[in-house]
């Protein structure tokens, strides 16, 4: 049975797994990289979620142009009511000059559509995709108020947020009773642990729980990358490597051989043990695993199920310390006062 866990301060329950949709539809080289799955394909990889007890699924109107939301559409037509929906808007998605941020107007216009897409009359947990800069925090917040209460969307989230965008954020909600961000779609990985610096002791204090994206490193953890493997010839890396996060191969390579160790301990392979440290880490709640196909998808959800134990879980810590920049590394030295966030 799939563990669930609470989302933020709030009493919505999402399982610890969601099911990424990037791979739907396929549309320009960027999204064709990531997977071409059509609906037939789609509607399998579903099937094989809801059996696992894996219930939500998320995506983005810039996923293949919208294409992933509606093959999600349709490979959920008819069982709506068995899955959860989380979907992301903010940045371009046309040519008209408020085709774009987190204005009232785009917002609106971006809910409507990605409701059309999806074939449905809500969306679980709607996010903004990115930091709008240029749109007061009053006028972005009022215009989700507006949807939760017209029954379109039930919680909101963000995504890539700096933490003084977030804590902003929750402030005006604070200030004028307006929803607030119940989750923070970011990017964390073994390879990628800045979140740990501001944003998670930052979710633990303000009630916002880190739904995980690119858990395996941008492709990096897959287990086909090491010291001796170098990059698979059909590996989206070849294609996208430049536009995700960048990481040196000798730290990749020393990560990789600590996981491939903690794997041969627990039987597990270094993908199923990257997520599962994920599952251990504090406030992250969900974690988005993505799948090309049947095989791989069945194998990422073997990270479920079983746990890691404390000394393999130092021994993955150790490998993947990294220096902290400033003032991260400062504060570490007044962990009396400023501790690491635990459990």
């Amino acid at each position: 049975m799939m563990e669930h866990r609470q989302l933020g301060r709030s009493g919505f329950k999402v399982p610890v797994l969601s099911f990424g949709t990037g791979t739907f539809g396929g549309k320009g080289e960027f999204f064709e990289a990531w997977g071409t799955s059509d609906v037939t394909e789609a509607s399998r990889l579903v099937d094989i979620c809801l059996d696992a007890g894996l219930t939500m699924f998320d995506s983005a109107d810039i996923y293949s142009a919208g294409a992933a939301e509606e093959v999600l559409g349709e490979a959920i037509k008819g069982r709506r009511n068995q899955v959860l929906i989380s979907t992301k808007a903010t940045f371009r998605s046309g040519d008209d000059a408020n085709a774009v941020g987190s204005s009232r107007f785009h917002l609106v216009d971006a809910v409507e559509k990605a409701l059309r897409r999806l074939q449905t009359d809500h969306i679980d947990l709607f996010q903004l995709h990115g930091f709008d800069a240029l749109t007061p925090q009053e006028e972005t917040l009022s215009a989700l108020d507006d949807l939760v209460r017209a029954g379109k969307i039930r919680y909101i989230g963000c995504s890539n947020f700096s933490g003084w965008h977030l804590m902003k954020s929750l402030a005006t909600a604070e200030r004028y009773n307006l929803p607030r961000h119940v989750a923070h779609q970011a990017y964390y990985s073994l390879i990628g642990r800045e979140y740990e610096w501001e944003l998670m002791p930052l979710g633990r204090d303000q009630g916002v729980s880190a739904v995980v994206w690119s858990p395996l490193g941008w492709g990096r953890l897959t287990g086909k990358i090491g010291r001796d493997k170098p990059i698979p010839a059909g590996s989206r890396l070849h294609k996208t490597a430049d536009m995700g996060p960048q990481v040196e191969d000798e730290y990749l390579y020393k990560v990789v051989d600590a996981l491939e160790q903690v794997g041969e301990e627990v039987g597990k392979t270094v993908p199923q043990v990257a997520l599962n440290w994920l599952l251990q880490r504090p406030t992250v709640a969900n974690v988005i695993v993505g799948a090309r196909n049947e095989e791989q998808l069945r194998a990422n959800l073997g990270a479920v199920g079983w746990t890691l134990t404390l000394e393999q879980v130092a021994k993955l810590d150790a490998a993947s310390e990294r220096p902290k920049t400033y003032p991260y590394w400062h504060q570490a030295y007044f962990a009396e006062r400023n501790p690491f966030p635990v459990g």
